[in-house]
């Protein structure tokens, strides 16, 4: 099985103590978001742990424990994109994120660190011609230290609508002008261009679609085969092999405009002050009513020969 630590909230950049004392002690509690008293328990253990995913938009507080989770196998999404504090108020220049992109490279190898280039959207100074300049200068700077970089664009939900009204995806026609050169920018910096949910129309501009953690990628990074049953955790959109996240929404301090995971920044601040680094919960403890059921965990490591 795989267990994540990126699709809620940002754990590598603001909650790197609290992780290591998960894993020192070899267990989370993660509450259900949509039924806040179903509680699940899953253990940290390498014997059912196939892989940890990351994602983060700063990799920097946490180089320093990684020998922590050596006994892990590892896979890392870092978002780096040009976007200014307007957009972006508390990640760091993008300049420094590469720096801690780099080390997890020459830590990991290319293999098992993807650069995340999302969500792409115009407005507030940002157009094709910005993202062609931003994208061409960020690359050249990773090259040689990934193979691969994900693409998505812009979702403009509510929230989104609220916390950046002048900010949107660009459209159908831009989308594919955008791709088309994006994928000639990577091709010269010897990377594959990955989207995310957008569908298989931009395959015939050079996209890989299958989406940006298959089990292909999956078994490249962590140099094992995998045997994932059929289905498991696939979203309609794409052929990802979907991990357990154990972080929690509305518990990101970055604050950026375009988060989907965030709703209020007053919602994000409380959360943060009930965070104990010893807890077994991201936000919070143990609370009456809590119904906490034990993961169903398994290997899907197979048994046959190593990927290489």
């Amino acid at each position: 099985m795989i267990i994540s630590t990126g699709m809620r909230t940002d754990i590598p950049a603001f909650y790197s103590e609290w992780l290591l004392n998960r894993f020192k002690e070899g267990y989370v509690l993660v509450r259900n978001p949509y039924n806040h008293h179903q509680v699940t328990k899953y253990l940290l253990d390498p014997k059912v742990v196939d892989c940890v995913t990351f994602c983060t938009k700063n990799p920097l507080p946490i180089l320093d424990k990684l020998s922590c989770f050596d006994r892990f196998r590892q896979y890392w999404f870092v978002t780096i994109t040009p976007y200014g504090k307007n957009l972006e108020p508390r990640v760091p220049d993008w300049k420094k994120v590469t720096e801690g992109f780099v080390a997890l490279s020459r830590r990991l190898g290319p293999d098992a660190v993807c650069w995340r280039y999302d969500p792409v959207l115009y407005g507030e100074g940002y157009d094709f011609e910005r993202h062609e300049e931003g994208f061409f200068e960020i690359a050249s700077a990773l090259r040689g230290y990934t193979n691969a970089c994900v693409v998505s664009f812009l979702d403009r939900y509510e929230k989104v609508k609220k916390n950046a009204p002048n900010i949107y995806p660009p459209d159908f026609a831009e989308q594919k002008r955008l791709i088309k050169r994006l994928v000639g920018i990577a091709k010269t910096n010897g990377m594959t261009i990955r989207t995310c949910c957008e569908g298989r129309h931009l395959s015939e501009y050079g996209a890989d679609v299958s989406g940006c953690q298959t089990k292909e990628v999956l078994e490249r990074a962590i140099g094992e085969r995998l045997d994932a049953p059929v289905g498991k955790s696939l979203r309609a959109a794409c052929d990802c092999l979907l991990g357990n996240d154990i972080g929690a929404y509305d518990s990101c301090p970055h604050l950026c405009k375009y988060c989907y995971a965030n709703t209020d920044p007053k919602v994000v601040a409380d959360n943060v002050r009930r965070h104990d680094k010893h807890s077994p919960f991201l936000i919070g403890g143990e609370e009456e009513g809590d119904v906490v059921t034990v993961a169903k965990q398994k290997s899907w490591v197979s048994l046959q020969d190593s990927f290489f």
